[in-house]
């Protein structure tokens, strides 16, 4: 078991906890969301995500943000999972990512799909 993400607490008052997957699923969620520089000790960390959905949407953003995405999962998570495809889609104020991989434990394919409000 592992410490669950987001931190929070259990119904117990205890640290939650969270599967395999689960904590697989969070660890995506931290590399994609988190920007270059927000970590003190891991200054490389993260995607970058955030400043690029600002940029002029089209086909070159949307593949950009993918091979970036892609590229960042790789880097950090290349020892846990095989990322298989990233999708993502920018709609009003929401940034839409799913990831498509396997980890590198078990052979069954997940996906997961993540949102964050860009505004």
């Amino acid at each position: 078991m592992h410490i669950g993400f987001p931190f929070r607490v259990d119904g117990r008052g205890r640290t939650a906890r969270a599967d395999d997957d689960e904590y697989v699923r969070g660890l995506v969620e931290q590399v994609l969301f988190t920007a270059p520089g927000e970590r003190v000790n891991r200054p490389a960390f993260g995607s970058g995500v955030r400043q690029l959905v600002f940029e002029p949407a089209g086909g070159e953003l949307a593949d950009a943000l993918r091979v970036l995405l892609r590229g960042a999962l790789q880097q950090w998570l290349a020892d846990r999972i095989e990322v298989e495809a990233v999708d993502t889609e920018v709609a009003d104020s929401t940034l839409s990512i799913r990831v498509r991989y396997r980890t590198r434990a078990g052979a069954e394919a997940r996906t997961v799909l993540l949102t964050r409000d860009v505004v």
